[in-house]
């Protein structure tokens, strides 16, 4: 029986010490602000880090006794065993040079020595660097990759390590201390060494000027080369922040080179001064404040193109509340601590003035909450464009998803070039190019046709760079064709243009002018210069109208007439309509003053394909130079095979026409551009948009997220469809959806399942 006791009481003893060395160990965990998680080497790219304090149990029942068996495991590497070193610790200069364990160390800057205690007594200071504890040999070959295991665990400490990881990380402090493929758990050990020798001496002078700086700009170099680990980043961030704040005077220089940090302990006194000095909250602390509160996370936009972001939102908030937002003060004083990566440093508690603490007022931030989500929003398409594997900001496809404020601020070189060769055309060329030259600024290659999407590319690229283009069939009712002309001009439209009656009417009877100029194949100054007149004497077309229509002109004159579907519009038209049609047409032909029989020849010709009556083209000419002498001036010209005829401006205006309504009439005919769009002709479409046989492909694509081109054809053939022409139905249907494509042909068929979830919200 007294065995049976005294083995309760050794258990009792057992669970107490190894529950209050457990509860020890969960306390710092939270003091850390992290979760008793497994994290064996601090890869993790969570920016809250976590380890494992947790004990695993296991219990046995046995039929020999009626003891428990217990295993408890922990994770925090090797338990140290006990060094033979003596020697008290001690700070090795950035200058030192030391030979440790057969590595010569051409620089110091960290803690030597076989005695030192953690600052929070609970052990061993985890960067001291002891020769008397065993290591591994210096590698044979300097290229071969860093050792590393189990003992380099969440909070590594020198002691702890293994022989191989001691001598690793003797080799990496032997080297530049900049190879970014080290395994970050040394990269801690060191960086805590530079907590402890900053914190410890936070309150003394023993650490000079000229160190405090030295030590500074290796956090800072550490920062820049192992920033992709968002754990170190995260703390050497908040560490460097802290040095400016313990000696600001001599850190003022170097504030902004400091990295962004979460709920940073700058930010807060800034804004707490700001406020007590009743100043606005202006756009930079505004952003600050956004990236700092718990009431908001930035999205995947916002986070992906930060600069982008950043911008916009600047724009955006200046436009709503100008040079800031007004704040109060609040009751709740501000009170800040700096939590250290080290396990042997407590939380840091900093002295502060009696300030206020509005970092926790929620009203500003529910003012800056909707600038953010309509930044994020507006940015939406370019993150998923740069979401995709291998693609650039420099793409110009990526540029034309950018809001234009964004592209004008970047000065994207694309955009540029771009910009300086389409001027060239303007001042050497009258803004004439092709269509192939065009899209030769874009990079990419040259499409099959100019669809909807492509239209759109064309467009962008010219606005981003303040140019327009014609035909814009938003306005010119007329479409680009992919082996055609373009025409360039400038200023652009514009955002808000609106073309007006006037725009509209004139355009139309600037298609028909430039058909009748076009027939003989030539066309004649003179003739061009009666269908400027057209736009240079209406009073009701605003300037950014005529030089649309300017453009829109030169281009009509330097591309094919098309008649296809005229000739039946025509036939519906009343007799004073068709009479002054032809006189209107004969005008624009008599305006370089011939009347020879090759002039009447085309004429002709005109008249045929609009299904009017031929023979009456010599009486017309007649009849319009003879009779009417009001519209038309004769004069002999010194060579009698030619007669000069003055144009009456009256009719080329319309406003003297001998029709009620000439312009309704020109609209009549030409209301419906002839011009057939090239683009996939399906069946009747279904009400979300797709007809039936797309909208099946498209549902049998959603299986997977890639296809090869063979399965997409194969699906393709069942439906009775072409693979280009139902990818590109498909993708113009999620345009207009969700302003994206969903389909990538890349040879294989990729589906954005980002986008499929859009198209189903």
């Amino acid at each position: 029986m007294e065995y049976f006791i005294g083995a309760i009481v050794l258990y009792i003893l057992y669970r107490w010490i190894s529950g209050g060395e457990s509860s020890s160990t969960t306390k710092k965990a939270k003091d850390r602000n992290v979760s008793p998680q497994t994290s064996a080497n601090r890869t993790s790219s969570s920016a809250s880090p976590s380890i494992n304090t947790s004990s695993i149990s296991s219990y046995d029942r046995s039929d020999d006794d009626e003891f428990a068996t217990f295993t408890i495991e922990t994770n925090f590497g090797y338990e140290p065993e006990k060094s033979s070193n003596k020697q008290k610790g001690r700070w090795i200069g950035e200058s030192e040079q030391l030979t440790i364990n057969g590595r010569k160390l051409k620089k110091g800057l960290f803690y030597f020595g076989g005695v030192m205690d953690s600052l929070d007594g609970y052990g061993i200071e985890p960067s001291l660097v002891d020769e008397k504890r065993p290591v591994s040999k210096p590698p044979l070959n300097e290229n071969a990759e860093t050792h590393s295991d189990d003992s380099l665990g969440y909070w590594p400490s020198y002691a702890s390590l293994s022989q191989g990881c001691r001598g690793a990380y003797l080799d990496w402090l032997a080297s530049e201390r900049s190879n970014p493929n080290t395994p970050i758990g040394y990269i801690f050990i060191y960086f805590y060494g530079f907590e402890r020798r900053i914190i410890a001496n936070k309150a003394t002078s023993d650490v000079s000027d000229s160190e405090f700086i030295a030590v500074f700009d290796e956090v800072l170099r550490l920062n820049k080369v192992f920033s992709a680990n968002r754990s170190f980043n995260r703390y050497s961030s908040d560490f460097l922040e802290l040095m400016t704040l313990l000696r600001p005077s001599l850190l003022e220089y170097k504030m902004d080179e400091i990295p962004d940090t979460n709920n940073a302990l700058s930010f807060k006194i800034k804004l707490a001064n700001t406020v007590i000095n009743e100043q606005p909250v202006g756009v930079k602390l505004a952003l600050a404040w956004l990236k700092n509160t718990f009431e908001y996370s930035l999205k995947m936009p916002a986070r992906r193109c930060e600069e982008e972001f950043k911008t916009l939102f600047e724009i955006r908030f200046a436009q709503k509340f100008g040079e800031g937002i007004s704040v109060k003060p609040n009751k709740t004083k501000l009170c800040l601590s700096y939590n250290a990566a080290s396990n042997g440093i407590h939380g840091v508690d900093l002295a502060v003035e009696e300030l206020p603490d509005p970092s926790i007022l929620k009203g500003p931030i529910k003012k800056l909450i909707p600038i953010a989500e309509s930044c994020t929003e507006e940015l939406a398409s370019y993150s998923r464009y740069l979401g995709k594997a291998e693609t650039s900001k420099n793409d110009i496809a990526a540029l034309m998803l950018l809001p234009k404020e964004l592209v004008n601020e970047s000065n994207s070189p694309v955009i540029g070039e771009f910009k300086k060769w389409a001027e060239q055309v303007i001042e050497n060329q009258d803004g004439l190019t092709t269509v192939k030259e065009f899209w030769s600024h874009t990079g990419m290659p040259f499409p099959k046709a100019i669809n909807k999407k492509e239209h759109e590319l064309l467009s962008n690229l010219a606005t981003k760079a303040n140019i327009g283009i014609a035909p814009d069939q938003r306005f010119h009712q007329a479409k680009v064709k992919v082996d055609g002309n373009i025409v360039l001009f400038t200023p652009a439209h514009g955002e808000f243009f609106e073309p007006s009656l006037a725009f509209n009417q004139v355009s139309l009877a600037m298609r028909l002018g430039a058909m009748v100029a076009t027939i003989d194949g030539y066309v004649d100054q003179e003739e061009k210069l009666v269908l400027q007149r057209l736009v240079d004497q209406d009073e009701n077309i605003s300037p950014s109208e005529k030089n649309s229509l300017k453009a829109y002109l030169i281009w009509r004159l330097n591309s094919p007439a098309n008649t296809a579907g005229l000739k039946a519009r025509i036939e519906k038209l009343k007799t004073n309509e068709i009479e002054f049609l032809k006189k209107f047409m004969i005008s624009i032909a008599l305006a370089d003053g011939k009347v020879d029989s090759s002039e009447i020849k085309q004429i002709e010709k005109l008249y045929t394909s609009l299904g009017l009556d031929r023979s009456l083209v010599t009486s017309d000419i007649h009849n319009l130079t003879s009779s009417n002498s009001r519209t038309f001036t004769r004069s002999e010209s010194t060579n009698t095979s030619a007669n000069t005829f003055k144009l009456d401006e009256g009719i080329l205006a319309m406003h003297e026409s001998e029709t009620s309504d000439a312009k309704t009439m020109l609209e009549n005919i030409f209301a419906v551009d002839g011009e057939p769009e090239m683009e996939v002709i399906s069946e009747q479409a279904e009400p979300d948009g797709l007809d039936h046989a797309h909208k099946e492909l498209f549902d049998t694509l959603l299986i997977k997220e890639t296809w090869s081109r063979n399965e997409v054809n194969e699906f393709c053939g069942k439906l009775s469809l072409m693979v280009d022409g139902a990818i590109e139905t498909i993708n113009d249907w999620a345009y207009e959806k969700v302003d994206a494509p969903v389909l990538d042909d890349d040879g294989d068929i990729y589906v954005d399942l980002e986008i499929v979830e859009e198209l189903k919200g």
